[in-house]
């Protein structure tokens, strides 16, 4: 019995919305032969809002490397702190009360792993597990949960701390005019996010409660998603063939819901998908059958966050808890997809204890 609790979200002070990024990029690149193409591919993100680590004027200045990942431990373990505490005081806990953590990112690296300086920073047990995840992009904020509730089937008496920290922001390379570059640009955002995940399920609890979960990896696709690891750090790559990866992978989500009932994922009652993009959404909504109405939460999420990588799954999980409308017994869903090309899916059920 694996219980997701409500999710923390911490996010920079700084934003940027749409339309000064584009004014931002045309000044950058003046004379690129593709930018009127560059721009209508940007409009039609349907991303608004996004929060940055930085004022938009640093992080369009390359400080650096090294100056970069600095900033992403300092940053990251401050809000890192703060998510976690917050997550902590929600569930009457204290840091002696979590046995493992798993911190998962995609935008920085550090030796030790950020859980080790959270073990220190937050007086957690010195026994407390540590799960440090860096390469699974935007899948692995779903691929923590699952991992989370096959520890917890193990040991059900015990509790995982997740944290996600991602800066996108701070992948920015200003000398970078590929059309993919410059789209992602406009894309990704900034988060931090915690949460709490509970092997046994105590009176006064509500959350998302883990049925099953899958995997699955699409063989020969290394391209599709991928970072140049170069002096200027990380360069991020991405194949529109991605776009496409849906309709492969929509039928194993069928039959995974259809496996032990004879369910269909499109009477299932909520959704929580993974933004990866407006595309990525539209090719759920079509392939999988779905009402609109049902995953408008994680069109939201990317509306006014931008893709957070691996922080998604946790915001539009809190905007679950924050409507207020889900009730006891009902459906869902969790998917998310990044690098490999990997998808990860759940399905569980809303309680209300």
């Amino acid at each position: 019995m694996t219980l997701v609790t409500e999710p923390v979200l911490v996010f920079p002070e700084y934003q940027v919305n749409q339309e000064e990024m584009i004014d931002v990029l045309e000044n950058l690149f003046p004379y690129h032969p593709k930018w009127g193409t560059i721009e209508k591919m940007i409009r039609n993100t349907q991303v608004e809002n996004r929060n940055l680590l930085l004022p938009i004027k640093d992080v369009i200045v390359h400080s650096g490397f090294e100056y970069r990942n600095n900033i992403y431990k300092e940053k990251g373990l401050k809000m890192a702190i703060e998510a976690t505490q917050k997550a902590l005081d929600a569930n009457r806990l204290t840091p002696k009360d979590i046995d493992l953590i798993i911190v998962v990112s995609c935008t920085g690296f550090l030796m030790p792993s950020l859980t080790s300086y959270l073990i220190s920073a937050l007086d957690f047990r010195p026994s407390t597990k540590q799960l440090p995840v860096l390469q699974l992009g935007c899948a692995a904020g779903t691929w923590a949960i699952n991992r989370a509730h096959e520890y917890l089937t193990a040991y059900p008496e015990q509790n995982v701390l997740l944290v996600s920290v991602e800066f996108s922001s701070l992948l920015f390379q200003p000398t970078d005019g590929k059309i993919a570059s410059l789209i992602s640009d406009c894309l990704f955002g900034d988060a931090v996010s915690a949460c709490i995940i509970k092997g046994t399920v105590a009176q006064g609890d509500q959350g998302y409660l883990i049925d099953d979960i899958t995997s699955f990896v699409k063989k020969d696709t290394d391209h599709y998603i991928k970072y140049d690891v170069k002096s200027t750090g990380f360069h991020f790559g991405l194949d529109k063939e991605v776009m496409n990866s849906i309709k492969d992978v929509a039928p194993i989500m069928k039959d995974f819901v259809a496996k032990d009932a004879e369910e269909k994922v499109n009477e299932l009652d909520f959704f929580i998908f993974h933004t990866g993009g407006r595309k990525i959404m539209d090719e759920l909504v079509k392939n999988l059958d779905l009402i609109e109405e049902n995953v408008q939460h994680s069109r939201n999420s990317l509306k006014n966050n931008g893709n957070i990588a691996s922080a998604v799954v946790l915001d539009v999980l809190k905007a679950e808890f924050d409507s207020k409308n889900r009730q006891n017994g009902e459906k869902g869903m969790m998917a998310a997809f990044g690098p490999g090309f990997t998808a990860e899916v759940n399905k569980g059920t809303w309680i209300k204890n």
